[in-house]
């Protein structure tokens, strides 16, 4: 798996390459008589994971980020990325071509403004943005004085030579064991929620994947299978997805409520049921402007809003639940048979970044159940851990010496999906580390302990994780948590903890709690455990009340622990987890990893 994935990130990002496939574009965009081009990372769906054949702005820049988008001048180019990617994309595109943009500092929009010539024409894939996207850009090209432009086919695609083709890999079903209710039973629910609209499209494949109980291949990491859907409000869902593609289990299952044809058969579908003049609903963040269009152009009436499916599947019934504990009891063994042997062989001094992500899939493989890594393992020693989303590279890789060690990695099992982040000691770490790795260990347990009343939104809470490094004077440039699906994406909205999440928090979500700090060029910490939210008594309380339940189960390193920065709550908070770790997982390994694990996890707080 990791194999596969290594060699094909370095087939995609060629920094080399962006010199000669840049002049080959503007070339193209010059037959076609247009001006510039924009060039994001995404696909039919705005999935954060696309199929090789979708990585356009991998293979024309070099950068391989899961988010960013590029625009191609005649006279200059430019790529924008986020706060995650700041350090890797300098790293990975020539800026002698291409100048890397913060958009924190500068958004696509702005630079536009101020670089599109009046008279231009900018073009783009209608089927790579969102009416809202484009709309954004349009006006930002109306107040340059030019003109957006819809390209009738992708001029990447163009110059791509041997571009892969579309996957074509089985499509199966997720048993009802682990999805925990019937397709006819999840249908009914979703079109309730339909409002005004007569029918829905399903334009985002993780929808799909719930809605119909199935699962696919067709991305790294993700097990979805890149497909639409036509939903009525009453009657037979429509499925576009190659019927010979479906396994008989699958096939069998959608009998009753869908009807399968071939995706090339969606847009004559969809002007059917628009000229009617009928409401459909759309996603607003996954609907192609292509389809959009077409729904229009026939007399439709686009109803854009946020997928009422997504915030469905955020809440984890008890069958998804019941599969994502017995997932994280499975993945925490193999985390620390995988900590026991990084100690151990960490000492030897010739133990790589890379040899550690292998290990740990080997420990996880191991299992008999892993299906995939959930996202590209970050394994960053020392400076490499300050880089917030680092992927090593042959070129990249570096000897995990004396000081921390960051490994943010995950799997998926057909129960659930797990994502854990451990900072680990090698050798003595500094007072500067243990200072740093403290406060954001206070800031875990903060999010961990928090108790919080009905309507309470991440952004209410997503300070109690950063108040330890404020206090300081530190902070860390990422949102505290994201959601995670049920053998679906380890990044799932909506809900999540971060100060722009405006979602309520409600029983049965699953987030991530990760606080961290990056020193650059020096080391990084972060702390990563599942947690589910759940339903809190509090004796004598007037108000419905949640809580958070920790999922992840592995030792959270002490030796990087100073005890006279915490609260004795705090340490028996951390005293109590590594105690449950150690009931729950002792009998899951032999001797040496239990005792190793004992050692571990030993209590603090009599300390």
């Amino acid at each position: 798996m990791f194999e596969g994935a290594f060699q094909s990130f370095h087939e995609s990002a060629d920094p080399s390459q962006c010199k000669p496939r840049i002049a080959a574009l503007r070339r193209e965009l010059a037959a076609r008589k247009l001006d510039g081009f924009i060039v994001p990372r995404s696909d039919e769906h705005q999935s954060e994971y696309v199929p090789p054949g979708a990585e356009r702005l991998a293979w024309l820049t070099g950068f391989t980020g899961s988010a960013g988008l590029a625009i191609v001048l005649r006279d200059k180019a430019a790529i924008f990325v986020d706060g995650r990617y700041t350090l890797q994309v300098k790293d990975q595109v020539d800026t002698k071509v291409i100048t890397p943009v913060a958009i924190a500092e500068t958004t696509a929009s702005q630079w536009l403004k101020k670089n599109l010539k009046k008279g231009a024409k900018l073009g783009y894939d209608p089927w790579l943005l969102t009416p809202a996207q484009r709309t954004l850009y349009a006006r930002a090209a109306e107040s340059a004085g030019a003109k957006l432009v819809a390209a009738p086919s992708n001029p990447v695609d163009a110059i791509w030579t041997n571009r892969p083709a579309k996957p074509e890999h089985p499509i199966y079903a997720q048993p009802l064991l682990y999805a925990g209710a019937t397709v006819a039973e999840k249908r009914k629910i979703v079109a309730a929620k339909f409002g005004a609209a007569s029918a829905m499209l399903v334009s985002d494949p993780h929808d799909v994947a719930w809605l119909f109980n199935m699962r696919g291949s067709d991305v790294a990491h993700t097990p979805i299978a890149l497909c639409f859907a036509l939903l009525p409000a009453k009657g037979k869902a429509t499925l576009f997805a190659d019927p010979a593609r479906l396994d008989a289990d699958l096939r069998k299952s959608l009998r009753s409520v869908a009807e399968l044809k071939k995706p090339i058969a969606l847009l004559a579908e969809l002007r059917k049921l628009a000229r009617g003049k009928t409401q459909i609903l759309c996603d607003a963040s996954s609907i192609p402007c292509a389809l959009a269009d077409a729904i229009e152009n026939a007399g439709g009436k686009l109803v854009i809003s946020p997928s009422p499916i997504r915030a469905l599947k955020a809440i984890k019934n008890s069958a998804e639940l019941k599969g994502a504990r017995a997932a994280h009891i499975r993945d925490g063994a193999a985390m620390v048979r995988f900590l026991c042997w990084f100690d151990e062989r960490v000492a030897q001094g010739k133990l790589t970044e890379i040899d550690a992500v292998r290990a740990l899939e080997s420990f996880r493989r191991e299992t008999g159940k892993l299906k995939e890594v959930s996202f590209p393992t970050i394994s960053g020693a020392g400076p490499n851990g300050a880089i917030v989303h680092y992927r090593v590279t042959e070129k990249t890789n570096r000897r995990i010496g004396k000081g921390l060690f960051l490994l943010d990695s995950g799997a998926q099992y057909q129960d659930g999906t797990t994502d854990i982040t451990r900072t680990i000691a090698v050798g003595a770490p500094t007072r500067e580390m243990k200072d740093r790795f403290t406060r954001v260990l206070k800031g875990h347990i903060g999010i961990a302990r928090a108790v919080f009343p009905k309507g309470t939104k991440g952004q209410h809470i997503d300070a109690f994780a950063r108040a330890p490094l404020w206090d300081a004077g530190l902070d860390y440039d990422h949102g505290t948590g994201h959601g995670v699906g049920s053998f679906l994406s380890v990044h799932e909205g909506p809900q999540g903890i971060s100060k722009a999440t405006a979602v309520d928090l409600e029983p049965g979500m699953i987030c991530s709690n990760e606080p961290g700090f990056y020193k650059t060029g020096a080391f990084g910490i972060r702390i990563e455990n599942l947690v589910v939210v759940e339903d809190r008594k509090i004796s004598g309380g007037e108000r419905g009340m949640f809580g958070f339940e920790t999922l992840t189960l592995a030792p959270i390193d002490l030796r990087c622990v100073d005890t006279s920065l915490m609260t004795r709550e705090e340490l028996k908070w951390l005293d109590a987890y590594h105690a449950r770790v150690r009931k729950t997982l002792s009998p899951l390994l032999d001797a040496k990893e239990r005792k190793w694990l004992a050692q571990a996890t030993r209590p603090l707080a009599r300390l």
